[in-house]
């Protein structure tokens, strides 16, 4: 092939995407970038005037079309999907795991179908030790999928059928769903959803009657005072370091109190 690399037709957005974009980039050419419904004439396209090129997804956000899926057979497009899959099937996989109190975070490569994460998986690996942090956690499944992908897509090994009995579900974030509310849940339940809802839905609480994003929280450990905390319902707090009162901008807590603790 031209340069002696492979070509790939790259369905994504978002950080997942993102990350998975910088790894396969440096081993293929990406000949196109799906990032909406409409560009998917266009993949289409590509694919029947060049045969020879390959299909990889990260967190498109939509179904791909049956009539997509046709045109990138035998092969199909492979899918870097952030869970131990059929586990976390759906739209918040990473989320949803960060909110049920998981520990270690896993990724697959899964061939597309029609039905939703439901596609023989190719590969599947767990991490470890990760630290609790979305970003961190979206950026390392993101490489470790798309590392193997840029080991194997020439080679693939035979697929390993899901047990759809086995599945479990996730659906989408919804914006309503950011208001923290410790009065009634624990430290670790609000800190956690703290966590996953960086970004969106953006985690909110008021303090002093004003409605705040929080950016950057911990957990208070025995002994260790805030200068701001959320008190839960377990006795325990979470300190708040980061915030930005909305439609302001982002500052540490000190500069908030500084403003707005009158």
């Amino acid at each position: 092939m031209e340069n002696n690399r492979y070509k790939i037709i790259f369905f994504g957005n978002g950080p997942l995407a993102d990350y998975a974009l910088n790894i396969l980039e440096q081993k293929f050419e990406i000949v196109f970038h799906v990032r909406t419904k409409a560009d998917l004439e266009e993949a289409c396209r590509l694919k029947n005037e060049n045969p020879e090129i390959h299909g990889v997804l990260a967190s498109f956000g939509v179904l791909i079309p049956g009539s997509v899926l046709e045109v990138f057979e035998p092969e199909g497009i492979l899918n870097i999907h952030p869970s131990l899959l059929p586990a976390y099937r759906g739209a918040s996989p990473i989320e949803s795991a960060i909110l049920n109190g998981d520990t270690e975070f896993s990724v697959s490569v899964m061939k597309l179908v029609k039905a939703m994460d439901a596609g023989p998986i190719y590969y599947q690996t767990t991490l470890t030790n990760l630290p609790l942090s979305k970003d961190e956690i979206y950026r390392a499944l993101a490489e470790a999928g798309a590392k193997w992908i840029s080991d194997n897509l020439t080679n693939l090994p035979e697929p390993m059928t899901q047990d759809d009995k086995e599945a479990t579900i996730c659906g989408k974030l919804d914006k309503n769903m950011g208001l923290l509310t410790p009065e009634t849940d624990t430290a670790e339940k609000t800190f956690r959803k703290i966590v996953a809802y960086q970004g969106y839905p953006k985690p909110k609480y008021a303090f002093f009657g004003l409605s705040c994003i929080i950016l950057d929280a911990h957990m208070l450990k025995s002994g260790e005072t805030a200068v701001l905390e959320i008190k839960c319902a377990d006795g325990r707090s979470v300190a708040v370091d980061r915030l930005q009162p909305e439609g302001r901008k982002a500052m540490d807590v000190k500069s908030f109190l500084n403003g707005y603790a009158k």
